[in-house]
């Protein structure tokens, strides 16, 4: 048998599923790939700090040829170089790089660093099967660890990268693993020898497809299921979805007379039977009572550093840098809009962000937000970190309104929303054919992820770069806020409230 090339991460996807490594050989044109370049580029982040843990270190870069990759680890390691990051290994086909290999007198330690707040299982599987490629070898590998991030961690101004991460010895698991790790080598060889370009392999969709990654090829392998289908109820589980699924109720035909949430099946029951907008005046008029003037819509954009930044705040922590504003004075005024886009070299954003936030919103009036969890908790962390403009933020917060409330319960709904209280299916919904109101319009920035790379790209950008991408962030926040304008003019409308 041909023994496939078999890298750390194939052998990870394929614990996954191993028809990923069939279909990635035979059909890569299938998949339907997401931008991942920001969780790369925080990976390679993470990594490139955490490789001056233990000093002063010898680089195997990873740019360079397999081969040569490995050539210059044996070398490394036969001059007793202590500390080697990117060390690279090859037993019978089966290749990985280390992370961190500490090269002491007793034997190897593996560390491999990841830029999670935990460790998932499978992070166990990928040191499993490094410890399984050098033990292979003959190599004395005394200890193997998980480095990852401790979200608990509060920079001050200096980053403490010892404080940074937390640092877990799974030796005792990774050994426990090993006839588990040659079972699943010889299963994938099998596989893959067995399943050529003309025989591709029967396998079920299942949980699997979304644990621990979500699999590029969901469409592709869901191609034949009726559309729609169960999977495009929104918000049910997805274990309850695929519990449907091997029932064999997977048509919205086949579960509108399940017994499974009110919601779901008014979904359903829409779409089949193409009904009228559902609204109800009364609880949609309670909202816009409670309303007061002058009226503040406002959204902001948020951004998260996997190694903080700013003094003062922890891994991960959500940073608002951005804000739009819509205001409407009193009854019968004009529309105003007042936006903020901090400079991404302020290293006191949050408060800048903060203060011309509470400058732009002097009076008492209703601050209107679309999924209110959101910016009350951004809000309240504001006030954690600067204990004097805590009173404002809670005046801010004791102030919101949450315009998503009618559409999260189903006071207000429509087919086209989907199943969704989601603004970016509200707004097509009650505006299916305005242009101005269309994100796919927008030249640069779509959605929330796009904005937060975005504003991290800026700082690796020329002048020039950056002034279009903060061009693009400023249409796309603002926006937000116009939608919000543009759905409580449709609440009025329906409700013939003035």
């Amino acid at each position: 048998m041909n023994k496939i090339f078999l890298s750390k991460s194939k052998y990870c996807s394929c614990v996954q599923c191993e028809k990923i490594l069939w279909l990635n050989k035979y059909k890569p044109e299938t998949a339907e790939k997401e931008n991942n370049d920001a969780v790369l580029e925080k990976g390679k982040q993470v990594g490139n700090v955490a490789k001056r843990l233990f000093g002063d270190y010898e680089d195997v870069p990873y740019n360079m040829d397999i081969d040569v990759r490995i050539k210059k680890t044996h070398e490394l390691l036969k001059n007793k170089a202590n500390i080697i990051t990117e060390a690279s290994f090859a037993y019978h086909n089966n290749f990985c790089s280390v992370d961190i290999l500490k090269n002491n007198p007793d034997g190897l330690e593996i560390y491999e660093v990841k830029s999670s707040t935990e460790i998932k299982d499978i992070y166990l599987d990928d040191v499993s099967y490094q410890y399984f490629v050098l033990s292979s070898l003959g190599l004395n590998v005394k200890k193997v660890s998980i480095v990852y991030i401790n979200n608990e961690y509060i920079r001050e101004k200096e980053l403490d990268i010892v404080q940074l991460f937390n640092i877990e010895d799974v030796t005792g698991i990774a050994r426990e693993k090993q006839d588990e790790i040659k079972a699943n080598i010889d299963t994938i060889n099998n596989f893959m020898e067995i399943h050529d370009i003309n025989n591709e392999p029967v396998k079920d969709i299942g949980l699997h497809c979304f644990d621990p990654y979500s699999c590029d090829y969901w469409q592709y392998c869901t191609k034949d299921l009726p559309k729609p289908n169960v999977f495009d109820i929104s918000v049910m589980q997805k274990r309850t979805k695929f519990k449907k699924y091997y029932e064999g109720k997977i048509s919205f035909e086949d579960l509108i007379n399940e017994n499974i949430n009110q919601k779901y099946l008014e979904q359903i029951d829409f779409e089949l039977n193409k009904r009228e907008p559902k609204i109800e005046k009364e609880e949609i008029k309670k909202l816009l009572c409670s309303l007061k003037y002058p009226l503040y819509f406002i959204d902001y954009e948020s951004c998260q550093y996997a190694i903080p930044e700013l003094e003062g705040t922890k891994p991960y922590q959500q940073i608002p840098f951005q804000y739009s504003l819509h205001i409407i004075q009193k009854k019968g005024a004009p529309l105003e809009h007042k936006e903020f886009l901090a400079e991404v070299d302020d290293e006191n954003l949050i408060r800048t962000f903060a203060e011309s936030m509470i400058e732009d919103m002097p009076c008492d009036g209703s601050v209107i937000v679309y999924n209110k969890g959101f910016e009350a908790t951004r809000n309240k962390e504001i006030g954690e970190m600067y204990p004097d403009l805590k009173a404002e933020m809670e005046k801010i917060n004791g102030n919101i309104v949450d315009l998503m409330v009618p559409f999260r319960s189903r006071n207000y709904y429509t087919k086209e929303m989907k199943g969704s209280y989601s603004i970016k299916y509200v707004l097509p919904a009650l505006y299916p054919d305005d242009p101005e109101l269309d994100y796919v319009n927008l030249p640069l920035v779509h959605n929330g992820g796009e904005a937060s790379e975005a504003f991290l790209s800026l700082k690796y950008k020329s002048p020039e770069e950056q002034e279009e991408i903060r061009a693009g962030l400023l249409k796309y926040c603002r926006l937000d806020t116009l939608a919000m304008v543009k759905i409580w003019e449709n609440l009025k409308e329906v409700t013939n409230e003035e």
